[in-house]
């Protein structure tokens, strides 16, 4: 028998409900761990992140391109 988790997690662009299957011999720590994994990728933290504060379009830009300037430090090609 499979139960399922189910949680109503209210975003601007997720509304809708997270359903986690959980078969009958897992725990309640496994169950989380699938929760907070699924949640993880719907973005919520990050889009509630970026919303805090208002940045300028031009900042943004400055920093994804910081970023991948780093990113091509790091990882040279070969």
């Amino acid at each position: 028998m499979i139960f399922r988790l189910y949680a109503y997690i209210c975003a601007p662009k997720l509304k809708k409900m997270l359903i986690v299957p959980i078969k009958e011999n897992d725990t309640i720590d496994k169950a989380l761990k699938k929760f907070k994994k699924k949640f993880e990728k719907t973005g919520v933290v990050r889009e509630l992140r970026s919303r805090q504060g208002f940045e300028k379009k031009s900042i943004t830009r400055r920093q994804q391109v910081l970023k991948a300037i780093h990113r091509a430090k790091m990882n040279p090609p070969k």
